[in-house]
């Protein structure tokens, strides 16, 4: 069986123990891209924190079934190909594609399904008709509205009052404030399909629901997605799917924070809905996104895996100019605790060589004995990756620390074995460390040498003029060329094989 996990639930408010439908299998509907432009890194922190929490919950044991949707038919995605002379299902479409290339680049898993609007319509169309034929919904003027008043109760999930409500639908036969369009009538250049009540396309919020539904059921166990989303999106679906199927939805509703730019407070507290400070969520509306397909250019995307699961998943998260560095300089200690761990050798008692080293090969040993205990502690408490990442760089910084010992190298391989098995989970519970330490290393060249005016091929060139300097003595003009790569933050390490060379972070 799977080991216990506890998970904060929107709808109740509480950390709870799951428990799914089906024990030891998972349904997870996660609300995807709305494909009318590139995604930038504020949608990445979605789909990461998700990415990982199935990798953690397969690591687990669990048989988790992981859908994602495409909103493919939206008044966004109209109005953007309007204004740019494009066809709406063109567009979508194109940036469908450019989307999979993103989320390729970031390393992430494919979905077991992936399920868009256009390939839904018919169970739109019959999710509605359940809806009306319960008594929840009512047609006008071609169009069918959600009767918000007849189900009562809406607003649990997000703590809305009806009374206090309106919803941005418009449209003729409206009968509430706050009630919402399930099915709009056809207008003039949009995409339509026939229906029972007339050529027209479905409302935006039926499509998750419908979407959900033919994908895992009438009652699926998470449904996941960014907190903006709690309200009216996620309460609308709770009110078609609940109103329509007459069983619960969804069981649990977990919800990311925000990646947010500006001044605020840092991150630290687990938010719930209420807005962080004056930090302004990044949006592509607000004029402060960044496409993850032009950060990537400059930043490992491990690095801004590390940034994103270094916070707990329900925080807002602040974005700065010193975030990514901080990950990347997170990140490379990791690395290199690892490989400085995996060239000690030795093969005497662990416990005796550690009494023999000192304290800090006791420390190791203990903090890499602990390890694996603290991060199924950590994780299966509602998903804390947070916690996770500082017992792993609590114990890169031991490591690192006790490689200083001028025996270590020698005799400490027993010390910090425990350590190593402890990095190895890292890539199947987290998606981390799971690059060779020389391939960490390319790649930081190929995407940092160029911000700091370099190539590694002017770098290689250097070096040889350097080495040869060194055969003919020229010790001033060796030093020289030294100087000059520390000063753009190359690092030479000379050895018995030649000189290695790497960025420094």
């Amino acid at each position: 069986m799977p080991a216990p996990f506890r998970l904060y639930n929107t709808r109740t408010r509480k950390t709870e123990d799951f428990a799914p439908l089906v024990p030891g299998k998972v349904g997870l509907y996660v609300c995807g891209m709305t494909v009318y432009d590139d995604c930038h890194i504020g949608h990445a922190r979605a789909m990461v924190i998700y990415d990982t929490l199935v990798l953690y919950l397969r690591h687990r044991e669990w048989q988790v079934e992981f859908v994602r949707n495409f909103t493919d038919v939206d008044d966004k995605i109209i109005r953007r190909a309007a204004e740019e002379g494009e066809e709406p299902h063109a567009r979508a479409d194109r940036f469908i594609s450019r989307f999979h290339e993103d989320m390729e680049q970031l390393g992430l898993m494919k979905p077991d399904a992936e399920p868009r609007v256009s390939g839904t319509i018919a169970e739109i169309q019959g999710l509605i008709t359940k809806i009306e034929g319960n008594g929840h919904a009512y047609p006008a003027e071609g169009g069918v509205w959600f009767d918000v008043p007849s189900y009562g109760p809406y607003g649990a999930l997000s703590g809305q009052k009806v009374e206090h409500l309106r919803s941005e639908d418009v449209g003729g036969g409206k009968r509430h404030p706050a009630d919402f369009a399930l099915w709009k009538a056809e207008k003039p250049g949009e995409p339509a399909w026939d229906s029972p009540w007339g050529r027209g396309r479905p409302g935006w919020h039926v499509e998750c629901s419908a979407m959900a539904w033919a994908t895992l059921g009438e009652t699926i166990d998470i449904h996941g997605g960014g907190l903006d989303l709690v309200f009216p999106h996620h309460e609308n679906e709770v009110a078609q799917s609940e109103g329509g199927h007459g069983v619960p939805f969804a069981r649990y509703w977990m919800h990311n924070g925000m990646l947010t730019v500006g001044p605020g407070r840092k991150a630290g507290g687990q938010a719930d809905r209420e807005a962080q400070d004056d930090q302004v969520k990044m949006g592509k509306s607000l004029g402060n996104s960044v496409t993850i397909r032009a950060l990537l250019q400059t930043t490992p995307a491990e690095a801004l895996r590390l940034f994103y699961l270094a916070a707990h998943y329900r925080s807002g998260l602040p974005f700065d100019e010193d975030a990514l560095p901080t990950a990347l300089g997170s990140l490379a200690r990791l690395y290199e605790a690892r490989e400085v761990a995996e060239a000690m050798g030795g093969d005497e008692d662990p416990d005796g060589v550690a009494r023999a080293l000192g304290a800090d090969a006791l420390n190791v040993l203990q903090l890499g004995r602990a390890f694996s205990e603290q991060l199924y502690a950590a994780l299966d408490d509602d998903f804390n990756t947070a916690a996770a990442i500082g017992h792993a760089l609590q114990l890169a910084r031991a490591v690192n620390r006790f490689s200083n010992h001028k025996k270590a190298n020698r005799l400490g391989g027993p010390v910090v074995a425990p350590a190593l098995a402890g990095f190895a989970l890292l890539g199947p519970a987290l998606g981390l460390l799971q690059l060779s330490t020389e391939a960490f290393h390319e790649e930081i060249r190929q995407k940092r040498l160029p911000l700091l005016g370099l190539t590694p091929e002017r770098v290689e060139q250097l070096l040889e003029e350097r080495t040869e300097a060194r055969i003919n003595k020229d010790w001033a003009r060796a030093d020289a060329i030294r100087d000059e790569l520390e000063a753009c933050s190359v690092a030479v390490m000379d050895g018995e094989g030649g000189s290695r060379w790497r960025v420094r972070l």
